[in-house]
C-alpha cells in the first residue's frame, strides 16, 4: 500500500456517500450543461474533481450534471448531512452568476435527451466519448438519472462474501424507500422509479453487463473477476478495441464491487428533495445491510435465487411502497413476522427496529424517515403534489418547489 492510499478498513468501519444533481436554469428549469464552468479553477484550468476539504465535486457522463461526495470513508453518517447541505448551498451561490441552480430528485420532468445532451468535453473525455458511441448516451438511461451511491468498505474475501450477499438481499427493496422519478417525458410514466426502469435497460445489448441488475451470488474476488468482469470485458471488446471501458466500473448491476477502493458500491438509490432526507435513506440501507451482515443466515442469503429478488426489484420499481411482497423466504430472511405484506409496511417494520436500536438514529434520522413512511417516498409526494395528468406550469411549479426544498433543507410535501 503506497503513502496516498487510505487505510484498508473493515466492514463498517466507514461510508462514502455520492449524491448526483441537475444543473437547471434558474427560471425555465430547463437543463444546463454548465458543469465544467463550476469544476474550473480560478486560473482558468479545467478540472474533473475539485477538492473541498472532506469534501469533494465531480463531473458525470454529461455537463448538466454534478456530484457532490466525501472524499474520504466517514465513520460516522451523523457527521455528514450540514456538510452536503453546505456544499449545496455554495453550489447554488456560484450558479447564480450563470442564471442557474441544482434540481434535487432522480430525473429531470421534462428534458429531451435526444437534443439537450451534451457529453463531458474535458478530462477523460475518451471514455465518454466511447460511452457515446457504444450505447445510446443521448436517452434517459444515461442522460437523464441522478443517484445516490452508497460505498461500504471491506477487508478480505470473508468480509467481501458477507457484505455483497447483505446488500443483495436489500437491494430489490430500496426503491421502495427512495423512488423519487415518476415523470419523465413531461408527463407521469406508470413508474415511481422511472430512473431505475430505464436504468436497468440502458446496456440492453449487453446482457452481462447488467444482467439482472441483482448482482449473483459471489463468493470471492477471484470469482467475481471470472464470473462478472471478464465476460462483460470479452462482450465488449469488439466495440473497444483500446480497452478504454473495460474497467470494474463498466459494471451496471444495482451494486458493484470496486476493489480499486475496497468497496461494494450500492447504485439502486434516488436522490432526494435534500441531503439530510438522502442520509437518513442511507442510514436505514446500512443498518439493514448491517443486521444481514451479522446474522447467521449467510449461506440462505447466498442461495436466494437472483430471479427472484430481480421480481421484487421490479415490483418495488413499479409501485413502490405499494409493491407487494409475497416471497416468505425472503421475509423470513429480513426478519419480517409474517409471509406477505407490502414493501412499506416491511419498511416500517425494519425503520422500527432500526429506532430501537442506536438513539443517534431517533436523533439524526427520524424526522426524515417519518415524512417518507408518512407521506410515501417522494415520488409518491411528487405525483400527489402534481396530479397525475399535470401541465406544463403545474409540474414547472412543483419541481421549483423541490427546488427550494433543496437550498433549505426542508422535506417536500404536497
Amino acid at each position: 500500500m503506497s503513502e496516498d492510499e487510505p487505510p484498508l478498513l473493515h466492514a463498517f468501519m466507514g461510508c462514502g456517500i455520492e449524491l448526483e444533481y441537475m444543473i437547471v436554469d434558474s427560471d425555465r428549469l430547463s437543463v444546463m450543461p454548465v458543469a465544467d464552468a463550476l469544476l474550473r479553477e480560478p486560473d482558468g484550468t479545467q478540472e474533473n474533481d475539485i477538492v473541498r476539504g472532506r469534501m469533494g465535486w465531480s463531473n458525470e457522463l454529461v455537463l448538466h450534471v454534478l456530484e457532490v461526495k466525501n472524499i474520504r470513508p466517514s465513520a460516522s453518517l451523523c457527521l455528514l448531512p450540514d456538510a452536503f447541505q453546505g456544499e449545496v448551498q455554495e453550489i447554488n451561490r456560484r450558479l447564480q452568476s450563470l442564471g442557474a441552480r441544482l434540481m434535487p430528485g432522480a430525473m429531470h420532468p421534462w428534458m429531451d435527451p435526444c437534443t439537450e445532451t451534451r457529453l463531458w468535453p474535458h478530462g477523460n473525455e475518451e471514455i465518454y466519448s466511447a460511452y457515446g458511441r457504444i450505447f445510446d448516451s443521448r436517452s434517459h438511461g444515461w442522460a437523464n438519472l441522478q443517484s445516490m451511491h452508497i460505498n461500504l468498505p471491506f477487508a478480505g474475501d470473508e468480509e467481501f462474501a458477507r457484505l455483497h450477499a447483505a446488500i443483495r438481499l436489500a437491494l430489490p427493496i430500496l426503491p421502495a424507500l427512495a423512488a423519487s422519478s415518476p415523470f419523465a417525458d413531461g408527463h407521469a410514466t406508470g413508474w415511481m422509479d422511472f430512473r431505475m426502469r430505464v436504468y436497468c435497460d440502458n446496456a440492453a445489448q449487453f446482457p452481462s453487463i447488467a444482467g439482472l441488475v441483482i448482482p449473483e451470488t459471489i463468493t470471492s474476488r477471484t470469482a467475481y473477476e471470472d464470473r462478472i468482469l471478464a465476460p462483460m470485458y470479452r462482450d465488449i471488446a469488439p466495440h473497444d478495441p483500446d480497452k478504454v471501458l473495460q474497467h470494474e466500473w463498466l459494471n451496471s448491476r444495482g451494486a458493484i464491487a470496486r476493489f480499486d477502493r475496497n468497496a461494494i458500491e450500492i447504485r439502486v438509490l434516488d436522490t432526494q428533495e435534500h441531503p439530510r432526507a438522502d442520509l437518513a435513506v442511507a442510514a436505514a440501507v446500512i443498518d439493514l445491510v448491517h443486521r444481514l451482515y451479522r446474522a447467521g443466515t449467510l449461506v440462505e442469503q447466498q442461495e436466494m435465487p437472483t430471479a427472484a429478488l430481480a421480481a421484487i426489484l421490479q415490483d418495488c420499481i413499479r409501485d413502490a411502497e405499494r409493491a407487494e411482497i409475497a416471497n416468505a423466504a425472503y421475509l423470513r430472511l429480513l426478519d419480517f413476522p409474517g409471509g406477505r405484506c407490502t414493501a412499506g409496511e416491511l419498511w416500517r417494520h425494519l425503520i422500527a427496529r432500526m429506532m430501537a436500536g442506536d438513539p443517534r438514529h431517533v436523533q439524526h434520522w427520524a424526522a426524515p424517515l417519518q415524512t417518507i413512511l408518512a407521506h410515501g417516498p417522494l415520488a409518491r409526494r411528487i405525483l400527489r403534489a402534481a396530479g397525475a395528468t399535470p401541465s406544463q406550469a403545474q409540474l414547472h411549479q412543483v419541481y421549483r418547489r423541490l427546488c427550494d426544498c433543496l437550498q433549505t433543507g426542508q422535506p417536500f410535501l404536497p
